[in-house]
């Protein structure tokens, strides 16, 4: 069977002759490469392949929850920059199913990938090969919530959007808040500890995740799911799960802090001359808006005209070469106002500021947010996005995307920053019409060592995946490897859990 006619039996086309080669050409340029091929250094695993009757005790242990066509939105990333060919998709609604299908998966050295919103950036959430997909989207349930303490448990497939709609008519609010938050899973977003916009104010996950609740590679339950604010009984053995992204467990239940929702939340949005002004106002509003200061962003002038030129967005104020995007929130709207107004009084009689907006209005905050959150939307218009998230010191914070403009020049659409400076998270994009193997050489590996030169690292909350694999070296020593590994054979000895990902081949 040639090319072309395997691909109208995909297809299900009933005669060769209703779609023209040329049809035929254009939709496989549309496919995306696979990983596989982009990576060719990549191999295969000594892994067991499916079979019919691997499928059949799938069918036995989660009845009609056996996917086996129409895989390719499971199969590709969010960014469309990594491909698998999974034959098979599981959808389990309990620990108890998980469980059961590891154990088989264990014996039959079957590779599985976790799969929750599959909202991640670098490529940790799709196979490189053919792994056995798990997807978390049928654990949906919220199991408990304590309104006193504010502890909620609940399955890890919930999405993050429906649990802060839930907690909000109870008052409360969940620590973590992104821009794909209408897609990703709690527990995808505990297996990659995501940081958003809210860590300034809550934290990381590490600190706001009570306990977990993780099946094994052999199919063995890891109960840890307390709801303790303080448990000082041996080792912390959730801490390890959280950021792992599936490669020492699957994350099944979660147990979340969630603190006070704020009564009244105000967004100013700032233009300003350069980014050491950027710093200059960040350091201002530490010390002026102090304990209601809950977010501080930025972006470039390039970003700006991504949501305006891609996305059809318009500014709330003039161009300028940098925009700082600041929220507030508390309990007490007049006091916060206040502070607010004076602080913004005091940065733009000092010159810090040229020009800006202040709004208390649900739906004006709503479109301000958007202008930062659609950012990684608006730059997949472009083609093809290289995306990178880094934790930098705030004195080179910015110089990397300058340096970078510089070392591409012309072979590329556009470079674009922007990102949390709160917590010295960069998020440097690179844009060109398709991918380049050319400007990829190009970017890395000089970027990373860039980073590892200013003490920074590779990864602020996006996690390694599949892409930043073996850059791991950049931000952590060889002995630290090292332990990683041991964790990972002592808890996957098989290695089935997400391979070729987070650690460099073993």
């Amino acid at each position: 069977m040639n090319t072309f006619t395997r691909w109208c039996a995909l297809n299900r086309t009933k005669l060769h002759r209703t779609i023209s080669i040329r049809q035929f050409q254009t939709t496989t340029r549309r496919l995306l490469e696979l990983t596989s091929v982009r990576y060719p250094n990549v191999k295969r695993g000594n892994y067991g392949t499916v079979q019919d009757r691997d499928v059949s005790e799938f069918e036995r242990l989660i009845p009609g929850r056996v996917l086996t066509d129409s895989l390719d939105g499971y199969n590709t990333d969010w960014l469309k920059t990594c491909r698998g060919a999974s034959q098979v998709v599981l959808r389990p609604k309990s620990t108890e199913e998980v469980s059961a299908i590891l154990k088989y998966c264990s014996e039959r050295k079957l590779a599985v990938v976790p799969q929750g919103g599959n909202t991640g950036l670098v490529g940790g959430s799709v196979p490189v090969f053919d792994e056995i997909v798990i997807s978390t989207q049928l654990m949906n349930k919220i199991i408990s919530l304590d309104e006193i303490s504010g502890t909620l448990v609940c399955q890890a497939g919930c999405v993050l959007a429906t649990v802060e709609d839930y907690l909000s008519s109870y008052n409360l609010t969940i620590p973590v808040d992104l821009g794909a938050k209408g897609s990703c899973h709690i527990g995808g977003n505990v297996a990659t500890n995501a940081g958003g916009i809210r860590l300034l104010r809550y934290g990381s996950l590490h600190g706001n995740v009570l306990g977990l609740e993780t099946v094994l590679a052999s199919g063995e339950v890891v109960d840890c799911l307390s709801t303790l604010r303080k448990d000082n009984t041996g080792y912390d053995l959730k801490q390890l799960f959280v950021g792992s992204e599936g490669t020492l467990g699957i994350i099944t239940a979660v147990s979340l802090n969630c603190p006070q929702k704020s009564q009244a939340v105000s967004v100013a949005f700032l233009g300003c001359k350069s980014f050491q002004t950027v710093l200059d106002i960040f350091k201002e509003s530490r010390h002026q808006l102090g304990e209601v200061l809950s977010a501080f962003e930025f972006l470039d002038s390039q970003s700006m005209t991504v949501a305006k030129e891609n996305l059809k967005m318009n500014s709330p104020i003039e161009d300028f070469p940098f925009y700082v995007l600041i929220e507030t929130s508390g309990s007490n709207g007049k006091h916060d106002e206040e502070k607010l107004n004076q602080f913004l009084e005091n940065v733009m009689s000092s010159g810090l500021v040229q020009d800006g907006t202040v709004t208390t209005e649900p739906t004006k905050i709503q479109n301000i947010w958007s202008l930062r959150e659609r950012l990684a939307e608006g730059l997949l218009h472009d083609g093809y996005c290289y995306k990178y998230d880094v934790s930098l010191p705030l004195p080179s914070f910015y110089n990397l995307v300058e340096a970078m403009r510089e070392r591409l020049g012309t072979m590329v659409t556009r470079v674009v920053g922007y990102g949390h400076v709160g917590d010295g998270n960069l998020h440097l994009n690179v844009t060109s019409p398709e991918y380049s193997k050319e400007v990829m050489a190009k970017i890395e590996p000089y970027l990373y060592d860039w980073v590892a030169d200013k003490k920074g690292s590779i990864s602020a909350e996006h996690g390694l995946g599949f892409k930043k694999k073996d850059f791991i070296y950049h931000s952590k020593s060889k002995s630290a490897v090292v332990l990683m590994k041991e964790i990972k054979k002592t808890f996957d000895p098989n290695m089935i859990l997400n391979p070729y990902k987070v650690l460099p081949d073993f």
